[in-house]
């Protein structure tokens, strides 16, 4: 006790030098910015509190807490039987169901999770079909989170979200140069019509845009391009997912030797009061049998997908596992997955005034929370059986991930496990880092504010150098 009582002053002390170190440095951040930091020490003290309670935008910080609600909910060590995509016949149309998984591919190289599989397993029963239908009805149709900016919509990181997602929702051009004056040539896959305003000039940067109008089937290219130059890829987001996958489906049955008759369509369950939880009181959204299929892909085990989500801040997969964990007691619905959500933060000790999540990738302008919330729930997720799974799928820093080229070359590279985040003057960074000490440290970064959409990460990553060094 005596020692301890020697020691306490000299604890104190570290801690406010701390403290006021991290406010110094983010300090220099400049008029307008609004940075909150909450660091934590392996004993549980609060060792920076800048901004604790303050609800800042979190951006892709909020796939943590979807992932998080994924490992709680789902069952993501073993192949996951539950996602897959199926197909059926019903006389003579073709339908192809999805139910949630985000990885089926038509990619020529596929080599798991293949579309061409399901079109194989068709062409064996039936040489004629007549419509192609894509059905997407696993879920309600809600194709974008509320509160995200429509010119994201286009890209690939606001593609539509569907149960029947194919090739990550997006379709690929490649643009190639012509001569100086002259438009450069576009090659897609003929799903979008192509309106060609882009100019191929003699030297200087690339800069090229897809714009389209919602529901339109007309991409518009703008910019330019130097000539003498590699081909330029654009991916662009799909608006009906369900369709493209069936337009896809139908292109590979004919390869396979299948006459498609018909046309190719998209099968829709518009949102109703059923997908509330709250307009049906909470209990369990009524579901009707799917027919029998007539072969059904088995995807890999989700934790591989969760992986990929927070390594490289994948939004469509994201929105797709908030949906999945929306379905375990629910329709698969924004409001469903977004209580399951709630219900795990308050397992976790979470303040409903802490937070708030409109959906579960962090495009949503309208989520907040609180960066000493966020570091409660981080220490709460490693006393879960899943923790050390869970943190295993955060970007390590210097090495992987969005923190690939974030703090290479300093003490941290290797040492710190984290989210990344930037949307709309909004910059976060939470998660864990092993301090000079060896010690393991849990903290949260977000920044919202930043003028000019300036990006405020510099300043951060030098405040937990900083905080790390003196710990």
């Amino acid at each position: 006790m005596r020692a301890l009582l020697v020691l306490l002053p000299l604890l104190l002390a570290a801690a406010g030098s701390t403290q006021q170190t991290a406010e110094k440095i983010l300090a220099e951040a400049g008029a307008g910015t609004r940075i909150g930091l909450v660091v934590v020490d392996d004993q549980g003290r609060e060792i920076v509190a800048v901004r604790p309670e303050d609800r800042f935008v979190p951006a892709s910080n909020t796939k943590m807490f979807t992932t998080a609600a994924a490992f709680t909910l789902l069952d993501t060590s073993a192949p996951d039987q539950a996602g897959g995509a199926s197909v059926r016949l019903e006389g003579r149309d073709v339908i192809l169901s999805g139910h949630g998984d985000a990885r089926l591919s038509s990619a020529p190289d596929c080599t798991s999770d293949c579309l061409l599989e399901l079109a194989r397993k068709v062409a064996e029963r039936t040489r004629v079909v007549r419509d192609v239908v894509g059905d997407d009805s696993a879920f309600p149709d809600e194709r974008w989170p509320a509160g995200m900016s429509w010119n994201n919509m286009v890209t690939q990181y606001g593609t539509a979200i569907s149960a029947l997602t194919l090739d990550d929702n997006v379709t690929m051009l490649a643009v190639t140069p012509g001569k100086p004056g002259a438009p450069p040539v576009i090659d897609g896959d003929g799903y979008y019509r192509i309106d060609n305003r882009a100019l191929s000039v003699p030297a200087g940067k690339t800069d090229l845009t897809a714009t389209r109008t919602p529901g339109s089937d007309v991409l518009r290219i703008t910019g330019t391009i130097a000539a003498g130059t590699a081909p330029t890829a654009i991916r662009v987001g799909v608006d009906d997912p369900a369709h493209r996958a069936a337009w896809r489906f139908a292109a590979l049955l004919r390869a396979e030797g299948v006459r498609v008759t018909g046309r190719i369509e998209a099968r829709h369950r518009p949102l109703s009061l059923a997908d509330d939880p709250e307009s049906r009181g909470g209990a369990p959204a009524p579901r009707a049998p799917e027919p029998p299929a007539l072969a059904r892909l088995v995807p890999p085990p989700l934790a591989d997908d969760i992986r990929i989500t927070n390594k490289v801040s994948q939004n469509l997969h994201a929105e797709l596992l908030l949906r999945r964990a929306g379905s375990v007691s629910g329709s698969g619905s924004v409001a469903d997955g977004r209580a399951a959500v709630i219900a795990m933060l308050d397992r976790a000790g979470l303040a409903r005034s802490d937070y708030d999540f409109a959906d579960g990738s962090g495009m949503s302008n309208y989520n907040r929370v609180t960066p000493r919330a966020t570091v409660r729930f981080l220490r709460w997720t490693q006393m879960q059986p899943w923790g050390a799974a869970w943190r295993a799928t955060l970007p390590v820093a210097g090495e992987d991930g969005t923190l690939a080229r974030r703090f290479a070359g300093t003490p941290l590279a290797g040492k710190l496990f984290a989210k990344t985040g930037s949307l709309n003057a909004s910059n976060a960074l939470s998660g864990f880092f092993v301090a000079a000490s060896g010690r393991i440290f849990t903290f949260s970064a977000l920044a919202n504010d930043t003028p000019q959409d300036a990006s405020a990460t510099a300043i951060v990553d030098r405040a937990l150098l900083a905080i790390a060094a003196a710990n």
